[in-house]
């Protein structure tokens, strides 16, 4: 049974992924995973290149994003309004 990774951030994701796309598929490479997905914070500016340096790979890129849902505008936030989990 294989192991794939399905919440990974790069370099992208400000102040939280460290490794850039090369690294990551090299080292999803090295530990025989046979897919593994991109999940940067709010963004997709990796996307291209992960899905064309996984495939070159012989890994399936898994594509997705890391997204936030608010209440309302963000004009008219007020702090804490957030601060409810969904369980």
């Amino acid at each position: 049974m294989s192991f794939v990774h399905l919440h990974t951030h790069s370099h992208y994701s400000l102040l939280d992924g460290l490794p850039k796309i090369d690294e990551l598929v090299t080292r999803a490479k090295e530990l025989g995973m046979p897919a593994l997905a991109l999940t940067d914070h709010g963004v997709l500016y990796g996307v291209i290149e992960f899905y064309q340096k996984a495939r070159e790979a012989g890994i399936k890129p898994l594509i997705g994003v890391e997204a936030y849902l608010s209440r309302g505008k963000l004009a008219g936030r007020l702090p804490g309004s957030d601060d409810v989990r969904i369980t």
